[in-house]
């Protein structure tokens, strides 16, 4: 990063963990210098609407108010991505200040996203930390498996997802995953896409799966309720538009529509 001169111009994201700042219910939007941004420090990350989108340094200090970035998953899916892309490099330099290798502090380095130690005798590089998750829904004939979680107790309903553990592939994080949270066994399992996901470092990795075996049974921890839903039939609510969970439902009752009887 560097200083942010009062002429720089462009698109100003501020962000604050997985929030942001909004000017007038969109991002700040000219020079520097009518949003006081001059003097701290910022960088280019991306260019919005053929301007440049510019990050700047969080600040504990800063009066603005923010909300939350999921607020915006309304919008098209690159401008979301690129919030999101800000929001976890913003992440990244906030908990990577200091070498993970000799404790010495860090600098973010100006020819890629990185933070490289300033110690001669180390100079250790350190990059982005992305969290792959999986995220799947499993289809049974005509009928869906949803899941409420314990963190929407009562309300939506949603796809199974969880993190891809050391020396795992992302179909065995599938299997583990559903049989773990539902005691359901799997099969058929092929790719379907991928969202970035800055809540505060994850990457959704979409999947497809058909039912091979089992009875539900709920691991409590996750889970509040696990039911067959038929495609035909009223749905609880859903995920929000924008999601890869609910592209992933869309899909998956589409299938069981047109499924054979």
């Amino acid at each position: 990063m560097k200083p942010i001169q009062p002429d720089d111009s462009g698109f100003w994201l501020l962000t604050r963990g997985s929030t942001l700042h909004l000017h007038g219910h969109k991002l700040p939007h000219g020079k520097a210098s009518e949003f006081a941004l001059q003097g701290r420090n910022g960088m280019v990350i991306g260019a919005l609407e053929q301007q440049p989108l510019w990050l700047v340094e969080e600040r504990e200090d800063d009066p603005r108010e923010y909300v939350s970035l999921r607020d915006q998953l309304y919008l098209p899916e690159r401008t979301f991505n690129l919030l999101g892309r800000g929001a976890e490099l913003n992440h990244f330099f906030q908990t990577h200040k200091f070498c993970g290798k000799c404790g010495a502090e860090t600098r973010i380095t100006q020819d890629e996203w990185a933070v490289q130690c300033v110690n001669p005798q180390c100079g250790y590089r350190t990059y982005p930390v992305i969290c792959p998750s999986i995220i799947v829904a499993v289809r049974r004939g005509k009928e869906i498996l949803l899941a409420n979680h314990q963190r929407h107790r009562g309300d939506m309903y949603t796809t199974l997802a969880g993190f891809v553990e050391v020396g795992e592939t992302f179909e065995q994080t599938v299997h583990r995953e559903v049989f773990e949270e539902t005691g359901i066994k799997v099969k058929n399992v092929r790719y379907f896409g991928s969202q970035p996901w800055a809540f505060p470092n994850s990457q959704m990795v979409g999947f497809l799966a058909d039912y091979a075996s089992g009875d539900i049974r709920l691991q409590e921890a996750e889970l509040y309720d696990a039911q067959w839903f038929r495609y035909d039939q009223a749905l609880p609510p859903l995920p929000p538009e924008g999601t890869i969970a609910l592209r992933l439902i869309r899909a998956t009752l589409d299938i069981c529509k047109h499924a054979a009887d």
